[in-house]
């Protein structure tokens, strides 16, 4: 993470929409959260200001989500945050900037959901909505959507690690679970479109279920399989059947395999990245650590006797 050298404060949000979308600037600025990539600021009740602050890319993200997500938002049964309005650099500010609405709600990672059918059927009915086949020009997704096989040797630098720090009571189950994902068959259908980065902090809760999905900086085309590994990600204990029973088109075992392999991936990054909020270090998020804790505990409960994971799950 490599933090902007300009402070990012409700004056500055309010010169950059003057100078740029002076019927916005008379509306009331608060700070809403300081995301990894970029820093949300509200803008009255139903929009809000995200601006780049901790990482490089963010720029190409914001003007992803921009060119590409208000065309699918209509399509998708939960509500997300639609660009209304692109800043672009200035003397002020020199990055691309844009104004979205608004989604109520709580990150998951500070309020799991807890009704699991609930949570269940409308996660299933938000991927379903959005894994449809993407348009020639669909981004690629940077280091998703494409064979496990890739991130074999993240894979193990990150068990050794979270390992080593005694934060995984069983990592040769973690590796079972891993070892069956990258053995699965590939996916042979069109690339789909994806959210790509569906972690707790990255979808909304109220009333113990989802109610907004945000951050679509990582929207690509690809295998599903990434998606899908949110229904160990995301919801409660005794969920996931009910997840891929609600889904559509029905998932085949190699795709369900896939995701588990996804699923760990997920984990292991967020846990690392708890760990480090846990002990103070820049970048950290406490709140990260225990729904990955959860995740890793869900897959590897479902690991036979034998060694090899359930089938299907």
């Amino acid at each position: 993470m490599t933090h902007t050298e300009i402070e990012i404060t409700a004056e500055l949000v309010r010169e950059l929409l003057q100078d740029q979308h002076p019927d916005l600037a008379g509306r009331p600025v608060r700070l809403g959260a300081r995301g990894w990539d970029n820093q949300l600021w509200r803008l009255g009740d139903d929009l809000a200001v995200r601006l780049p602050w901790a990482t490089l890319s963010a720029d190409a993200l914001l003007r992803k989500e921009h060119e590409w997500l208000p065309a699918l938002a209509p399509l998708l049964p939960l509500p997300v945050p639609v660009p209304q309005r692109l800043g672009e650099p200035s003397e002020r500010f020199p990055r691309p900037w844009i104004v979205t609405t608004w989604v109520p709600g709580t990150p998951a990672d500070r309020a799991p959901a807890t009704r699991a059918t609930e949570a269940a059927d409308t996660l299933a009915a938000f991927l379903t909505a959005l894994h449809r086949p993407a348009p020639e020009g669909a981004p690629a997704g940077r280091d998703r959507g494409g064979p496990l096989a890739g991130h074999a040797e993240g894979f193990a630098q990150q068990l050794a690690w979270a390992g080593g720090q005694g934060l995984i009571p069983d990592p040769d189950a973690v590796r079972a679970v891993w070892e069956d994902a990258v053995t699965a068959p590939g996916w042979t259908g069109p690339a789909l479109w994806l959210h790509g980065d569906l972690h707790p902090a990255n979808v909304l809760t109220a009333d113990g279920t989802l109610c907004g999905v945000i951050d679509f900086g990582d929207l690509f085309a690809g295998d599903p399989a990434c998606d899908l590994a949110a229904a160990w990600i995301l919801l409660p204990d005794g969920a996931v059947d009910r997840f891929y029973d609600a889904y559509r088109p029905a998932t085949d075992p190699a795709t369900r395999r896939r995701a588990r392999g996804w699923a760990v991936l997920k984990a292991l990054a967020c846990i690392s990245i708890g760990e480090a909020g846990v002990r103070g270090r820049p970048g950290g998020k406490p709140t990260w650590g225990p729904p990955a804790h959860a995740s890793l505990r869900r897959l590897t409960s479902t690991i036979h006797p034998s060694g090899s994971p359930a089938p299907n799950r």
